[in-house]
């Protein structure tokens, strides 16, 4: 951590030039004696990172930016204020900080954060940032979370991990047990220091398969952000026997979609198919990649098109969590009919179809944007169609 940079003259450039194209600042001359231009362009390319995914950091005068990956492999602050509101108590200990965005929203529900991170230099950087933020009850810990409980006889309210899913060769990983820590391999470990275990995993595992590694799972909670899954928590309770409870959310600018159910109530849903009606709805992400496909349609009173296209049809305009269309066409899959649609700009969609987005569009000269959705599909005879639609608003 060069403190050179937090000379007034640097930050008054990194302020002012974050927008700036940072292969023209790494082939000048030094600015700043001591700074590298590496050193500035790593700022510059990290606060830019910060604009829309850490707003706190980008706007709060005097922060130390570590490098973009620590950035990009961090919880968005609207992630981690979701998770917050997930944990109480007195102590919660983080096993795997990095840049300390989730610990410093925990900080605002929990009286003391232990902030560990094996990265001495990152773990520098957040605790100086946790000085610039007015954050006194982080207490930052360089070494690894597993190897400082190993230490010390403590105990927590809360244990955080957000497993890195990079190994020690660097090279991306997702199952559970290839990630660091290991926490199916140190579960019962962890269950001797605290009763409750919250954990963080890429929105790319499995969650029936991560549910059988972590044991204990209370809770599943699918986040997604503007309808883009941003990450999967699983909450452990130690002793804790049942079904897991699911809850979905779609963090939404000036909304947010929830959706909560168990698996038995999904196995048990009824299925209603039917042909298109008057409106289509579309399931926002979270809801996708919880897998309650029935359920959905059972709860708000819609019939699926067919049983591999998570699509669903009503005759009358509902509320619902995702997307919803008038249908202003439904025609059979042809060359005929889809040729009309040629030149012209429109929103497309596949589900349970066996030609891609990409080679529709290519085959048929189709324009991406404008009003005009279009969802080509299967509907509960077999058939392929396509349906043409317009988007309700959620003021409509």
């Amino acid at each position: 951590m060069n403190k050179l940079i937090l000379n007034t003259g640097v930050q008054d450039f990194i302020n002012k030039n974050w927008n700036t194209d940072i292969v023209s600042v790494l082939l000048k001359k030094p600015f700043f004696e001591g700074i590298s231009q590496k050193e500035l362009a790593e700022q510059l390319e990290a606060k830019k990172k910060c604009k829309d995914k850490l707003p706190t950091w980008f706007s709060t005068q005097n922060i130390f930016y570590p490098n973009k990956l620590s950035v990009e492999q961090s919880s968005s602050e609207r992630t981690a204020a979701y998770k917050s509101n997930l944990v109480t108590g007195q102590t919660l200990l983080d096993l795997s900080g990095g840049l300390g965005i989730d610990s410093y929203y925990f900080s605002k529900k929990v009286d003391t954060i232990y902030h560990c991170e094996v990265n001495l230099e990152l773990s520098q950087i957040a605790e100086y940032n946790f000085e610039v933020l007015s954050k006194k009850n982080v207490r930052c810990i360089p070494e690894d979370g597993l190897s400082f409980l190993k230490k010390f006889d403590l105990s927590f309210d809360w244990i955080y991990a957000d497993p890195s899913r990079r190994n020690d060769l660097k090279k991306k990983v997702i199952l559970l047990q290839d990630c660091l820590p290991n926490v199916p391999e140190n579960l019962f470990f962890l269950f001797e220091r605290t009763k409750n275990i919250l954990i963080k995993t890429s929105p790319i595992l499995d969650i029936s398969e991560a549910i059988r590694e972590l044991l204990f799972v209370k809770e599943v909670h699918v986040v997604a952000v503007d309808n883009e899954v941003k990450e999967v928590l699983y909450l452990l309770e130690k002793g804790f026997e049942g079904e897991s409870i699911f809850k979905t959310v779609n963090l939404l600018n000036q909304d947010t979609d929830t959706f909560e159910f168990i698996p038995s109530q999904e196995k048990q849903a009824a299925l209603v198919l039917d042909a298109p009606k008057k409106y289509l709805y579309e399931p926002n992400a979270a809801i996708l990649k919880s897998g309650a496909f029935k359920l959905t349609g059972e709860r708000l009173g819609l019939a699926k098109l067919h049983l591999n296209s998570h699509l669903y049809t009503s005759e009358e305009l509902l509320k619902f969590p995702g997307r919803r269309f008038l249908i202003e066409s439904v025609e059979s899959f042809s060359q005929k009919n889809i040729k009309r649609f040629k030149g012209q700009k429109a929103n497309i969609t596949v589900r349970n179809f066996p030609i891609t987005v990409a080679e529709i569009r290519k085959k048929n000269k189709i324009l991406d944007g404008g009003d005009t959705y279009l969802f080509f599909t299967k509907n509960h005879d077999e058939g392929l169609i396509i349906i043409e639609c317009r988007r309700v608003l959620s003021t409509e």
